[in-house]
């Protein structure tokens, strides 16, 4: 499954429309479309439609909680959107650091990222369902984003982070391609050295030399196993023409 899916964004008590919509178009620009919303003010609304801007998908599917814990009761980890923990026992982190541990957590488990109410932010309830609270790089001396824009700059970070993720994977699952044995190597070479007496291409007295050359070129190349079958289907080939 794509890590993406399993990662939700929950909007409480949002009160504009329009956030929703922008909401709901930032996510869907960076590849994430779970999205619930926990008593919003005014939803569905032709206003958070015209701000999806084509996101409507999003919008619609999603879900509609009276309150927190419906929104996340599926979840293992849980993060909020806050720059302070108001003397609660919560830590604080960087929100790379918490891209980073939602993507991994996502490979098999349901996260949720939480967004409080635009102009009081979380509440203290709210954030004592919270793994971590989650600090934005925003200017110390005006910290203050947009809902939609918070979206937007979290989810862009998720997004980053799950490319990473997904380049390892492809490069560790290149790195399993299935070599040719030392075995098929050679009874390969013993082929391919018949046929080559066989064509006078290798004689009595460049025999181990040319025989030397050829295992260094071949063993350079790394050869696959799916090549070798090609190379081993060349030859017989090769075998059957001469004795025509």
């Amino acid at each position: 499954m794509n890590r993406l899916e399993n990662i939700r964004f929950v909007l409480s008590n949002t009160s504009h429309a329009g956030n929703i919509g922008g909401s709901a178009r930032a996510m869907k620009v960076m590849g994430l479309t779970k999205l619930h919303l926990i008593n919003p003010t005014d939803h569905p609304s032709s206003e958070a439609t015209a701000r999806a801007s084509g996101a409507d998908d999003v919008l619609y599917h999603a879900g509609i909680h009276d309150d927190l814990d419906q929104a996340i009761a599926p979840c293992t980890l849980v993060m909020g959107t806050s720059a302070r923990n108001r003397g609660m026992d919560i830590e604080v982190i960087e929100l790379q650091q918490a891209a980073k541990m939602m993507v991994a957590a996502a490979s098999s488990e349901q996260v949720a990222l939480l967004f409080g109410q635009e102009r009081f932010g979380l509440t203290n309830e709210e954030m004592q369902r919270c793994h971590y609270l989650v600090r934005m790089p925003a200017n110390p001396e005006y910290a203050s984003l947009n809902l939609a824009a918070a979206v937007q700059v979290a989810a862009y970070e998720l997004r980053m982070n799950w490319l990473a993720v997904a380049q390892q994977v492809a490069e560790e699952r290149s790195e399993e391609v299935p070599f040719a044995t030392a075995a098929k190597m050679q009874g390969f070479y013993e082929h391919l050295f018949q046929v080559m007496h066989e064509v006078d291409f290798m004689q009595a007295e460049n025999q181990a030399s040319l025989a030397e050359k050829l295992r260094m070129m071949f063993n350079r190349l790394r050869i696959e196993k799916h090549e070798m079958d090609i190379l081993r289907g060349f030859l017989s080939a090769v075998n059957k023409n001469i004795k025509k």
